[in-house]
């Protein structure tokens, strides 16, 4: 993935979220807006590394990493599982179909291992 698409990814899945939760806005300000973006550019790099290396368990680590880290941070559970939904919803189309279904399996996997 190119950092132009990746970049663009990021931007979708930030405006996505606040447009759905403007009450993130008020509870994070501007800098919530910023990190949200540079959260998402975080996954994407994260999950081309366990791509690249025929590794979800990498992903699977730095989903629990994240949990952890954004939890202390009073960023709830079900705001990383609604991040990751909408990531899937994204990806299609914008990468390889290998790293699409690569990404997309990874992030589903994701999303079950925060449900449980």
């Amino acid at each position: 993935m190119n950092t132009i698409t990746k970049q663009q990814i990021a931007k979708e899945a930030r405006e996505s979220i606040y447009a759905a939760h403007p009450e993130l806005i008020e509870r994070f300000g501007e800098n919530g807006i910023i990190h949200t973006e540079k959260d998402n550019m975080h996954h994407l790099d994260h999950l081309e590394t366990a791509f690249s290396l025929s590794q979800p368990a990498l992903f699977l680590d730095y989903t629990k990493w994240l949990q952890t880290v954004l939890t202390s941070r009073n960023v709830g559970t079900h705001l990383i599982v609604d991040n990751f939904e909408r990531l899937i919803a994204i990806l299609p189309g914008k990468v390889e179909p290998d790293e699409e279904e690569f990404m997309i399996l990874t992030l589903r996997d994701a999303i079950n291992l925060l449900d449980n």
